[in-house]
């Protein structure tokens, strides 16, 4: 069965139709996540790292279990509560993101 060489196969369609995917798509923070990320419309993914930022940059990760983030008065106002876990935080970011 002979092979074929790459000019021979067949193209694939673009990938990209030059609109931004949801996670690339900038997102309107609430005035509460402005106070930690900033006013400006952001992509998802760069929420969560300035979020990340924030959080470690305050040291609000609780020393004995990392995976708790042990909010501060800014994030208590996005998160609703005094403490959320790392895999509970996008689900109260997203409540704050249009």
């Amino acid at each position: 069965m002979p092979t074929r060489t790459s000019q021979e196969m067949p193209k694939k369609a673009a990938a990209s139709s030059g609109k931004a995917n949801a996670l690339q798509r900038p997102l309107q923070p609430s005035k509460a996540l402005a106070a930690v990320v900033g006013p400006e419309p952001l992509p998802w993914g760069e929420v969560v790292s300035k979020v990340w930022d924030y959080i470690k940059s305050h040291n609000l990760q609780n020393p004995e279990n990392r995976r708790e983030i042990l909010a501060d008065d800014k994030l208590k106002s996005v998160f609703g509560k005094d403490k959320v876990t790392m895999f509970e935080m996008n689900k109260h970011l997203s409540r704050h993101l249009t």
